[in-house]
C-alpha cells in the first residue's frame, strides 16, 4: 500500500549501476510481496509451488532478483517487518477480508475465462505467510546475504539505518519511507525490465526511480513534519484511501495555507479508527533497533542447491550455474578489495 504521491514527488530514473559499490536496506515484505504478484501463471494467477504444494514465486523472484543486483555491485540488506502498531490492526482485520473478497472474485473470474481479470484478484488475494517468510530467510542465508528483523514496520528500520550512515538508500515501492525520513528512496528494484502493463498486451520498460528526502521538501516547499500530514490526507497505511476528495494537489495546497497538523484537522473530517496525532507521531518517532549487525558472508552452494532443488524443486541446472555465477561474483569484490588495499 503506503502513501499514494507519486504524482508530486520529484525522481530521476537511473540504472542499476548506478548504484555500484553501495548498500541498500530492502524492505523484504514490500520487495517479497512484488515478486508474489508478479511471477504467476498468465492463464490462472495461480503461484509457482514446488511438488508438496507450497508456494515458491516469492523464493524464484529472490533468489535470481538478488544475484543480479549483486551482478550491478550493490550490496543488499533485507530488513522484515516485526510487530505493527496497535492503531494497524483495523486496517489488518480489514486486508484479510478484502484479501477473501479477492479470492471469491479471482475463482469465479477463472471459472468464467475472463483473463483480463483473473490477474487483478489473484494479485489482491495475495498474502505473505509466515512460513513464506521464513523459506526466503533460509534462502538469503544460504546466499550469505544479511537480513534483519525490524522493531516494527520494516521501512521505518531502513531509513534509520539509512539516517545513520550504515546504507546508503531504502528500497521500497512505498513512499511511506519519505515520511520515515529516509534520505534516499530507490524504487522499482525488484521490478527493474520490460513488463506487461495491467489489463492490456502493451509492455514497458522499468528503471529504478531514485527519490531524495532533500529535493523533495525543497520543490515541494514543505517540512517533513508537512509532508507527514500531505501523507495523511491522501492516506498511509493506517489510514487507506485518505481523506474523500483530497488528492496530493489539493492536499499540499492545503498544507501551504494551514501548515501544522492541528489546523488541518479543523479543515477536514478524520473518519479513521487510528489517532491522527497517533500516526503523525509513529512517522517522526517510529520504533527502531538502534543497534543491529550487518555481515555479508560466503555463499554456501551445498544449502543453496539443497534448498532450492531438494527441498523446493527448482531447475538443478539453473541453480548451480546461478550459484557458480553467485560464488564469482563474491570472488570478483573480494579481489576487488584487496587489490585497492595494496594501492594504498
Amino acid at each position: 500500500m503506503g502513501v499514494q504521491i507519486s504524482g508530486i514527488i520529484p525522481k530521476t530514473e537511473i540504472e542499476l549501476e548506478n548504484m555500484s559499490g553501495e548498500k541498500i536496506a530492502i524492505d523484504a515484505h514490500n520487495t517479497l510481496f512484488q515478486f508474489l504478484s508478479i511471477i504467476r501463471q498468465k492463464d490462472t494467477g495461480e503461484p509457482l509451488r514446488d511438488s508438496k504444494g507450497r508456494i515458491t514465486s516469492h523464493l524464484t523472484g529472490l533468489f535470481y532478483r538478488t544475484i543480479k543486483l549483486l551482478e550491478a555491485g550493490i550490496k543488499p540488506i533485507f530488513v522484515y517487518d516485526g510487530e505493527p502498531p496497535k492503531f494497524k490492526k483495523r486496517i489488518i482485520e480489514e486486508r484479510q477480508v478484502a484479501r477473501e473478497e479477492s479470492r471469491k472474485k479471482w475463482e469465479q473470474a477463472v471459472k468464467e475465462g475472463r483473463k483480463e481479470d483473473i490477474m487483478v484478484y489473484a494479485q489482491g488475494a495475495l498474502k505473505l505467510s509466515t512460513e513464506m517468510l521464513e523459506e526466503s530467510k533460509k534462502v538469503l542465508d544460504a546466499m550469505g546475504i544479511p537480513w534483519l528483523q525490524a522493531k516494527s514496520e520494516g521501512e521505518a528500520q531502513c531509513a534509520f539505518m539509512c539516517k545513520k550512515g550504515d546504507v546508503d538508500y531504502t528500497g521500497s515501492q512505498d513512499y511511506d519511507a519519505l515520511m520515515f525520513s529516509t534520505p534516499r528512496l530507490v524504487r522499482n528494484l525488484s521490478i527493474t525490465g520490460r513488463r506487461k502493463l495491467p489489463r492490456q498486451e502493451a509492455y514497458m520498460d522499468v528503471k529504478p526511480e531514485l527519490i531524495e528526502l532533500d529535493k523533495v521538501l525543497s520543490e515541494l516547499g514543505i517540512t517533513i513534519e508537512q509532508l507527514i500530514i500531505l501523507g495523511m490526507l491522501i492516506g498511509t497505511d493506517y489510514n487507506p484511501q485518505g481523506i474523500k476528495g483530497i488528492g496530493p494537489k489539493t492536499a499540499l495546497k492545503m498544507i501551504k495555507e494551514n501548515k501544522t497538523l492541528d489546523a488541518i484537522l479543523k479543515q477536514v473530517e478524520w473518519t479513521f479508527d487510528a489517532d491522527p496525532y497517533m500516526i503523525y507521531d509513529f512517522f517522526l518517532n517510529p520504533l527502531v533497533f538502534e543497534k543491529y549487525e550487518i555481515e555479508w558472508k560466503e555463499p554456501d552452494r551445498n544449502k543453496i542447491i539443497k534448498l532450492m532443488v531438494e527441498e523446493h524443486d527448482f531447475s538443478k541446472e539453473r541453480i548451480e550455474t546461478a550459484a557458480s555465477r553467485l560464488i564469482e561474483i563474491k570472488m570478483q569484490g573480494t579481489q576487488s578489495k584487496l587489490e585497492n588495499w595494496f594501492k594504498k
